[in-house]
């Protein structure tokens, strides 16, 4: 990866703790060094577990860092609280203001107000509801601006600057950065042979991070940052050498979906970080659907997209001793609900098939016996003598199953016809 504004990197300090700030990378080191110090009471020290199953699917040795089992599930409690323990006390009685898609919101309020700081949370409009309902329970004022997390940024820095609140940004904070670090350090010591880190981007925060503490300890570790393939902010930037800025669209990993990159996490980046790809909506979605059935962990979109570039052998990696960061859990369960139904869709184990029948007493029986004999199950039957060019005295019936898989799927639909039925399969 090419080494991108590094002078502009080591030539500028941090600043007092209500800056953004910058810092040499040594500098930045250290920083995470005592990041890890002082927060270590407060975060949860995130297992990395081997996953023997994703690791036979995927080709590599993976180990997953748990970070959504932090208290407000996902890593941005790290940056979140580092930042608000370097503020002054004259900040700290002022309050803090963050723009947020949910995650970096939730850390934001539950650690100001475990301290008594008065929050203040812009989150768009399009955030899901159990991330703002969360957020308001951990205490904070929530706002809700914009359709994007840069229109609620934009608004978020007006209203700090009109009530001299603080602003905690949600990955351009080298503050935040250090904070984001600490859990490369906590891989290197959970994982003494670890040879690649893949990490989701958005920002940059946790990347940029990560990427440091690693490559200054073992430079010879691999990091491998995945963005939505509908939001690649950083992967154009590293490309075109300088920031841009991407139109906006929807993407079910909202925690990573930013328009711009950082200014601060951009170089850091550049330097440290080997390879970004980008992943499809579908492939997070199964990602999601996998880490619930094999590993019995809740993923979110860009907590998934890790796992989603090592199932898709979108890196790469061959073979190394992996660490993917799943960043968090925080999901609206109506998402959820239609990422598993749509996964069962996909892999055949929910099917629906429109049959034809005679319209006469029995018909159904006889249909259903035969679905039965090949044990799968029936879960709902809808009727139709009108459309879908039915003839006089025949019915369509559209069948939903239950299947074990594709194989079962095939060997049911071959008993449908060897039984005489014309049938054909709802996508």
């Amino acid at each position: 990866m090419a080494k991108i504004n590094e002078a502009k990197i080591n030539q500028e300090k941090v600043g007092k703790p209500g800056d953004r700030g910058k810092a040499s990378t040594l500098e930045l080191l250290s920083m995470i060094r005592e990041a890890a110090e002082r927060i270590h009471d407060s975060v949860y020290y995130s297992p990395c577990p081997y996953s023997a199953e994703l690791s036979a699917s995927t080709g590599q040795q993976v180990y997953l860092k748990l970070e959504n089992l932090q208290m407000t599930g996902a890593y941005k409690e790290r940056g979140a609280l580092n930042k608000i323990l370097l503020l002054s006390p004259e900040e700290k009685k002022r309050g803090v203001i963050c723009a947020s898609a949910g995650n970096h919101a939730q850390a934001v309020a539950y650690h100001a107000t475990l301290r008594k700081i008065r929050s203040t949370i812009v989150m768009p409009t399009t955030t899901p509801m159990v991330k703002v309902a969360a957020t308001q329970n951990y205490g904070a004022n929530v706002i809700l601006h914009g359709v994007n997390y840069d229109e609620a940024c934009e608004h978020a820095f007006k209203l700090g600057r009109e009530q001299g609140l603080t602003f905690v940004h949600a990955f351009d904070d080298i503050a935040v950065i250090a904070g984001q670090g600490t859990i490369g350090l906590e891989l290197l010591e959970q994982c003494p042979q670890l040879e690649a880190v893949v990490v989701p981007v958005g920002g940059g925060g946790l990347v940029a991070g990560v990427a440091c503490a690693i490559k200054e300890l073992r430079p010879e570790v691999r990091i491998v940052g995945v963005e939505t393939a509908r939001l690649p902010s950083m992967l154009l930037a590293i490309e075109k050498r300088e920031l841009v800025t991407i139109p906006a669209a929807s993407t079910i990993a909202d925690g990573i979906a930013v328009r711009r990159a950082g200014e601060v996490t951009f170089p850091l980046v550049a330097k440290y970080v080997d390879e970004i790809v980008t992943v499809e909506e579908e492939e997070i979605a199964s990602a999601i659907l996998t880490l619930l059935e094999r590993e019995k962990t809740l993923a979110e979109g860009a907590g998934a997209a890790g796992i989603a570039a090592l199932l898709q052998h979108k890196t790469s990696l061959n073979g190394q001793h992996t660490a993917v960061i799943i960043g968090g859990g925080n999901i609206d369960v109506s998402l959820l609900s239609r990422i598993i139904e749509r996964g069962l869709v996909k892999d055949g184990r929910l099917v629906r098939i429109r049959i034809y029948l005679p319209d006469r007493p029995g018909a159904l029986a006889e249909l259903s016996s035969v679905i039965a004999a090949q044990r799968a199950n029936i879960v709902e039957l809808l009727f139709n003598r009108a459309y879908y060019g039915v003839s006089l005295g025949d019915t369509a019936i559209d069948v939903t199953v239950e299947t074990r898989g594709a194989e079962h799927l095939a060997g049911l639909l071959a008993a449908i016809s060897g039984a005489g039925y014309t049938h054909e399969r709802i996508l």
